[in-house]
């Protein structure tokens, strides 16, 4: 059992800046593929980002290329989500997700965080 608890929502105009933070409980934490994912109001959870097991390799959707970076802490059991040029489109409940699996691409989460909630203002 993974449990993940994330932090840094908030709420932030257009054009600023977010870092979003993820602690996990287990000390095989290297041995996951760490993703996250968002679901906006009324919309299905889509996948926004995902890292491979050692930090090496990183998958973005196409919509936050360029302004998200994620990266990881193997050390400290963490993953960050540094969010920059923010938009009201990005407006969402981001989920931290942990995936057993070996492949960045088509992140299937064995565990998911509690969500923290990232509002982005116009």
């Amino acid at each position: 059992q993974v449990q993940l608890v994330e932090s840094g929502g908030g709420l932030v105009q257009a054009g600023g800046s977010l870092r979003l933070s993820c602690a996990a409980s287990r000390r095989s934490f290297s041995g996951y593929v760490m993703a996250w994912f968002r679901q906006a109001p009324g919309k299905e959870r889509e996948f926004v980002a995902a890292i491979s097991r050692s930090g090496s390799s990183t998958v973005y959707v196409e919509s936050v290329k360029g302004r998200f970076t994620i990266s990881r802490d193997n050390a400290k059991n963490t993953v960050t989500l540094q969010m920059n040029s923010l938009k009201p489109e990005d407006t969402a409940v981001y989920y931290c997700a942990a995936s057993s699996g070996t492949t960045t691409v088509s992140v299937r989460p064995d565990y998911w965080g509690q969500g923290t909630q990232v509002t982005v203002s116009s």
